[in-house]
């Protein structure tokens, strides 16, 4: 603790032998991580430039790019400076603000997740009322609420833990997430309630919805005509993959921190990576291949980058 500064220091103790390997383990993570901003930022700036794609389904993909960038890049940055940096801290202010901003995107994923499974609901159940329902200002409600109401629930427990006083000062982990409460003197149950609270408000309702919504989605286009189907398939299944996943990811987390000695140091990196890494890097080529329109304007747009790369080798 610095006592001039009055500033609290915390070591991430998560890595595996980072002296051995840290330029192995920098180099692959900023090739990652720029692979992840590039391709997520190329399905948005599509999404954004073309006009037949200005539809609440693909302003909603865009948003949950757009999510999965920032979600990436509150932990990245840090995972870069550790890697070359002899000791890997940070000042507790700095990791609270990191785990805020960490869950509260993640949180964001299954509100966007559960809002474009409304979207398709009501495309495919009432396509007719789609375009009443489905208005700007309702596009607009549905995304202030999918950043806004994760942000207002995890900024009570942020508070709360920047307050609490500290007996140890070494979090297992490789960047500040649920291992910062193994940090505190006394363990309060409201932590253990609150986070419960959230784990349903903010995970579970919007899963049951999903599930309710694609159940009855799948209903009306198995009693529907093809030309349903194919659409319900084509437009839901890219949305239920990235679900799946993220949800499996999340599972891990929330057992983590509940479990913490059944994991091997190994064994938490090796999960922690792919939570942080799996999903923001494959959600633009699901999206980018699955999405029958995305799909075509990218296509076009790597053919006419062939045809300009051509040219240049040409001149």
């Amino acid at each position: 603790m610095d006592e001039l500064l009055n500033v609290t220091y915390i070591t991430i103790d998560g890595y595996v032998e980072i002296n051995k390997y840290r330029y192995v383990y920098f180099y692959c993570m900023f090739i990652v991580y720029i692979l992840i901003i590039c391709s997520n930022s190329t399905i948005v700036y599509l999404i954004c430039i073309h006009k037949n794609l200005h539809e609440p389904m693909y302003i909603f993909i865009a948003a949950l790019l757009v999510n999965c960038a920032l979600y990436t890049t509150s932990v990245f940055p840090k995972f870069l400076i550790d890697f070359l940096s002899e000791k890997q801290i940070i000042s507790y202010s700095a990791c609270i603000f990191q785990y805020f901003v960490f869950y509260t995107l993640a949180c964001s994923e299954f509100f966007l997740l559960a809002v474009m499974a409304f979207d398709r609901y009501v495309a495919i159940c009432k396509p007719l009322q789609y375009p009443t329902i489905m208005s700007k200002t309702t596009v607009s409600i549905f995304l202030v609420i999918a950043w806004v109401v994760p942000a207002s629930h995890i900024a009570v427990p942020a508070v709360l833990t920047a307050e609490a006083k500290l007996c140890d000062f070494n979090v297992k982990a490789i960047f500040c997430s649920n291992a910062i409460y193994t940090l505190q003197c006394l363990k309060s149950q409201f932590f253990v309630v609150f986070g419960l609270v959230g784990l349903v408000d903010l995970v579970m309702l919007p899963l049951i919805f999903i599930v309710f919504t694609y159940t009855k989605i799948f209903i009306v286009s198995y009693q529907s005509c093809k030309e349903i189907r194919k659409k319900a398939t084509e437009t839901c299944l890219p949305h239920l993959s990235v679900l799946i996943s993220f949800s499996c990811l999340g599972l891990y987390d929330v057992i983590g921190a509940r479990v913490e000695s059944d994991f091997s140091k190994t064994t938490r990196l090796m999960m922690t990576l792919q939570a942080v890494l799996y999903h923001p890097l494959f959600n633009p080529f699901i999206y980018g291949l699955k999405m029958k329109e995305i799909s075509k304007h990218l296509k076009r747009l790597l053919c006419q980058a062939k045809i300009v790369s051509y040219t240049n080798t040409e001149c």
